[in-house]
């Protein structure tokens, strides 16, 4: 990405190609962290594992359980030409997909996959997203037939290990296009030394589709808002936020995709979401103040996109890119295969 590239400039840090990790660590727990205190202080270098010392019996971990699916399938028209649709849905019905190339796509064309499959158009595309029809069950399509959506700065196809290492330990509900990457960084070894310190977890579910990832655009600005994705908040992990604020803890987001799910359940004025199921497009951005959220465990972003300044309404824009500079000088893995940062 280049400078010019950035909606607002005044979100640009340089990050060089080599700070890009196109890999994962050889292990999960080899991750780097980075801890930025909420008020004040600089950054300090420290290791993922080293998470549960940050962490208290008091305080609550909550994180996003969405499975990544093999959303990206290889199509063709009726003319023979190749398309290739990244759904980001698993139906039943109709469901949108990022279609390469859209403009030639007609609602109506039958495009055809493997193994007897079909989708059909049943609307034309709007911004690279039309909407198809399978005719089988899309879990089953992807399963069968589809390739892991990976990152295109990644640049290289899927790989072996890939089909382990892009998806979280703790992955439960299909439907994500993209890893909520904050969540690779943990394993079960991890989660049972938060355990044994009293941490406790509660999960919510949003599948990372195009509102997250994709680049900001002048009409997201103008409209304040971002590409829905779906979401849900289940009275469970209502119940325990409001058992966290009785005593006095903390609510940790894993995320910035669980930090939109709980902001987007909790009114003006609440520290409490209201349990709920359904699509968000809420952006955040300074000078918004968190209503749910304490802190947040994330990945380093990409420069002028709506994650960084979703994570600047916690510190602010000046310290957190700041941070992110010192992040490049210290030889930081930046994106969705990258070290990770704690907020708090």
């Amino acid at each position: 990405m280049k400078r010019d590239d950035v909606i607002d400039p005044a979100w640009w840090f340089d990050l060089p190609a080599e700070r890009i990790a196109r890999y994962p660590a050889s292990r999960r727990s080899d991750a780097r962290l980075m801890h930025l205190p909420l008020v004040g202080g600089g950054p300090h270098d420290r290791g993922i594992s080293e998470l549960p010392e940050f962490l208290g019996p008091d305080d609550l971990l909550v994180v996003n359980d969405s499975r990544v699916v093999a959303a990206r399938l290889a199509a063709r028209r009726a003319t023979g030409g190749k398309v290739e649709l990244l759904l980001l849905g698993v139906g039943p019905g109709p469901v949108e997909a990022l279609a390469r190339p859209a403009k030639k796509l007609r609602q109506g064309d039958v495009l055809t996959l493997e193994q007897g499959v079909t989708a059909t158009v049943t609307r034309e595309a709007r911004a690279g997203v039309v909407e198809v029809e399978l005719s089988h069950d899309p879990i089953d399509v992807m399963e069968q037939q589809g390739a892991l959506p990976l990152p295109p700065y990644l640049n290289r196809p899927e790989e072996p290990t890939d089909r382990e290492r892009y998806q979280t330990v703790y992955a439960q509900h299909p439907g994500s296009a993209a890893a909520p990457t904050a969540g690779l960084h943990f394993t079960e070894p991890l989660l049972e030394a938060l355990a044994a310190r009293g941490v406790r977890r509660a999960q919510v579910t949003l599948h990372v589709g195009l509102g997250t990832f994709r680049p900001l655009r002048p009409e997201d600005i103008e409209r304040g808002s971002l590409h829905a994705e779906w979401r849900e908040v289940p009275q469970a992990t209502v119940d325990a936020i409001a058992e966290t604020r009785a005593r006095g803890g903390r609510v940790i987001a894993v995320g910035t995709t669980t930090v939109r799910s709980l902001e987007s359940a909790t009114a003006p004025g609440a520290r409490i979401p209201t349990a709920t199921r359904g699509p968000t497009d809420i952006f955040l951005q300074p000078p918004y103040a968190m209503r749910c959220v304490d802190g947040l465990l994330t990945n380093f972003h990409l420069p002028g996109s709506s994650l960084v300044m979703l994570v600047a309404c916690l510190v602010g824009r000046e310290r957190l890119l700041s941070a992110y500079t010192t992040a490049v000088s210290r030889g930081y893995r930046f994106y969705s295969y990258g070290d990770a940062m704690l907020l708090l």
